[in-house]
């Protein structure tokens, strides 16, 4: 089998599936992922003969994305802010929003050193550790509900060769957490409603962990009330908190944030300009 023959089946195979435009950047991302190929080397290669044992890892690919298992999943890796992550259907698989969040607190951190940085509900470690990698000697502990989330932000946090305290906590219940205070926190809490997830992806409700994504249609904000008031009371002077949360409750959001005491309270916008994050700082 060519790799031209190789795009061509797995073109076949996923049509109808996903939409044209995923197909042709899963193909890339399968390339990579076996062979280490940019696009450009794939259209280098277009006529060479693959490796015997590539068209059977592809079959094997294949064959899981056929009944909609989400790719990194299937790959057992996801790419986040430069790096490479592993995930596992324990954690959620890692978005480019999401990206945008540690951008925005790199930024707004850039001049300081020695940070207290904590994350709420880490996953995969992938916000925690690209601050860790991104930021001046920060100190970052990073707290998941899940223990089996935690070893896999254990084993990202050796791969990466990056140093986090990794610490098993429900912020919903947590009252104080080692190492506070804190000069940023910073979380990717549940927010989805369950009304929203008809119009969601099939692989989305299928396989990633409902318990990581969704929050209740009656306290939509329940998580994000919690952090936001644990930051108040937690944070140092001058300390900032940075979430994301579910554009269809920016406003409220918002709203939650200035009566908890967050007077400078700010909404910043996604790729898509939707209202997905907000950034706070604690002032005494």
């Amino acid at each position: 089998m060519t790799t031209r023959d190789a795009i061509r089946e797995i073109s076949r195979r996923l049509d109808g599936v996903y939409p044209a435009g995923e197909v042709k950047e899963m193909t890339r991302v399968i390339f990579e992922h076996l062979l280490g190929w940019t696009r450009v080397k794939m259209v280098m290669h277009d006529s060479d003969e693959l490796l015997d044992f590539i068209p059977a890892r592809i079959d094997a690919i294949l064959s899981r994305l056929e009944q909609g298992e989400p790719l990194q999943y299937v790959l057992g890796e996801a790419r986040f802010h430069g790096h490479s992550f592993e995930v596992t259907p324990a954690t959620l698989i890692p978005r480019p929003e999401t990206e945008q969040l540690v951008d925005l607190v790199v930024d707004r951190c850039s001049l300081a050193s020695d940070l207290n940085v904590l994350d709420i509900g880490t996953g995969t470690g992938c916000i925690a550790l690209s601050l860790a990698r991104a930021l001046h000697f920060p100190r970052v502990t990073a707290i998941d509900i899940s223990a089996a989330a935690l070893e896999v932000a254990a084993r990202n946090a050796s791969a990466l060769n990056a140093k986090i305290k990794l610490l098993q906590a429900d912020i919903l219940s947590a009252t104080s957490i080692a190492g506070e205070p804190w000069n940023v926190i910073v979380s990717n809490p549940p927010y989805v409603l369950p009304s929203e997830a008809q119009a969601m992806e099939r692989h989305v409700i299928a396989h990633e962990p409902h318990g990581a994504l969704f929050v209740p249609d009656d306290d939509p904000l329940c998580f994000h009330r919690a952090i936001a008031r644990y930051a108040a009371r937690q944070l140092a002077d001058g300390g900032l908190l940075a979430m994301e949360i579910n554009p269809l409750m920016a406003a409220d959001t918002r709203r939650l944030l200035v009566d908890i005491g967050f007077a400078d309270a700010t909404l910043y916008t996604d790729f898509n300009a939707r209202q997905r994050f907000i950034i706070a700082t604690r002032q005494r």
